[in-house]
């Protein structure tokens, strides 16, 4: 085990509770370590329930094919934890990771704190130290009280698609959610964000409006729709007709277009438009609609694709692929974490699928039983009851088309060990600090 996963399972024994979403304990260690928060390069702050790593994606692919150096913060990772942390367009390496780890770990002492919190201070702290030209920073769940939150003047904030998720923390409706979701917005610091649900919506613009914040909503101050060779978008400062965006899904150019957004909003001097073509043409993020090529690759003309969505909205977006699929059959391959409203995935993607096999696969974290996916999808779904024996059923058994695997993210990791893809795209060199 790398000695850095050594220290984040000691770290665990800090506080017994896995998510407390408060920012008290962590304002306290920061400021002993010399509040880093507050020497950070410009920041696009990015909450929402779906979309969020996507839309990271893009922002960070915009600031590449400009020439800059990004910093990326995204969580959960899929294979390693360095994948979290991304220095100046780099993967954070073993030992500067472990050198901050137990540098914060000695400041903290035997103070409570989750590992969430502890690892984003480990972040800021490596990020206030290699310079940078952005920081492209992703809440970890909500916003009001997410750890991230912490940063108090960012560049720009962008609110992705909102649905029900994460409700024992959240609440239990979707004003609610939209409400912790709106609580990354600062005064006078610009908002954007992408289709929302009108009840949503109206919950992020009365928010925006209270702290005198411009929100630029989609439909309103931007659009994106599609054209014969890409997407036309447009806002205020013109039109650009973007090339084919390099993440699939019927999904993605919401999240593309808050990208754009929210680019030309911040309008960096540095920002082109050729940056911005380039950019969302070369964005790249595993388990978001990833057609698979390693170890797991089926013979043609079957295809088999990855998706780590796992909420209603995100079963609802995946259905919207599903019906450009119908040329040939699809087939899904479904596990889940314990805790997720399996129907409420299922539901929008069980009458577009010509058959349904749940799926648990060993070593997947607090994966959800094959006998629960199977009774939410109303007794439609087979036994896997793993994914090997799932795969080589359906290829044995069914006519030919696409495989599609989906509902976790930590089923997504254990996928890509399998196969053998590397996890986080374009790692490049080792980042030093």
């Amino acid at each position: 085990m790398p000695r850095s996963e050594e220290i984040i399972d000691r770290l665990h024994a800090l506080h017994p509770v896995l998510i407390d979403l408060s920012l008290g304990r962590l304002h306290k260690l920061l400021a002993k370590l010399g509040h880093p928060e507050r020497r950070l390069p410009p920041v696009v702050h990015v909450a929402g329930t779906n979309g969020k790593g996507s839309t990271c994606a893009f922002l960070r692919a915009i600031g590449e094919a400009a020439g800059r150096r990004v910093h990326v913060y995204t969580s959960p990772h899929l294979v390693r934890f360095h994948e979290r942390i991304r220095l100046a367009g780099h993967l954070v390496a073993e030992e500067f990771l472990v050198a901050a780890l137990e540098e914060v770990e000695e400041v903290n002492g035997a103070d409570p704190i989750t590992v969430f919190e502890i690892t984003t201070a480990v972040a800021l702290l490596l990020f206030s130290r290699v310079p940078a030209d952005m920081l492209v920073l992703e809440v970890g769940l909500g916003g009001r009280y997410d750890a991230t939150n912490v940063v108090q003047s960012p560049a720009v904030t962008a609110i992705t698609s909102v649905s029900m998720d994460h409700m024992d923390f959240l609440g239990d409706t979707l004003e609610k959610i939209a409400f912790e979701k709106a609580g990354i917005i600062r005064p006078g610091i610009p908002c954007v964000t992408g289709r929302q649900d009108p009840a949503a919506l109206g919950v992020i613009s009365a928010c925006a409006a209270a702290l005198g914040t411009t929100l630029l909503a989609r439909d309103c101050e931007w659009r994106i729709e599609p054209t014969s060779n890409g997407h036309l978008y447009r806002d205020a400062k013109g039109p650009l007709n973007l090339p084919p965006l390099g993440l699939r899904g019927a999904h993605q150019p919401d999240n593309a277009g808050i990208a754009v957004a929210a680019m030309r909003t911040w309008n960096p001097i540095w920002l082109t438009e050729q940056a911005i073509l380039r950019g969302v043409a070369a964005a790249e993020w595993p388990a978001r609609m990833q057609r698979l090529g390693g170890a797991l690759a089926p013979p043609p003309p079957w295809e088999l694709w990855l998706d780590g969505g796992h909420n209603a909205g995100a079963g609802a977006a995946l259905a919207e692929t599903l019906v450009e699929w119908r040329d040939r059959p699809v087939h899904l391959v479904v596990g889940m974490k314990q805790g997720k409203t399996a129907k409420g995935f299922l539901a929008p993607l069980l009458p577009l699928a010509d058959s349904v096999t749940a799926v648990r696969e060993p070593g997947q974290h607090l994966a959800m039983s094959v006998e629960e996916i199977v009774a939410a999808s109303g007794g439609l779904a087979r036994p896997g009851p793993d994914l090997r024996s799932a795969l080589a059923r359906i290829m044995a058994e069914e006519p030919p088309g696409r495989i599609l695997i989906c509902g976790s993210l930590y089923l997504a990791g254990e996928v890509l060990k399998l196969d053998g893809e590397q996890a986080a795209p374009s790692a490049g060199r080792r980042a030093s600090a």
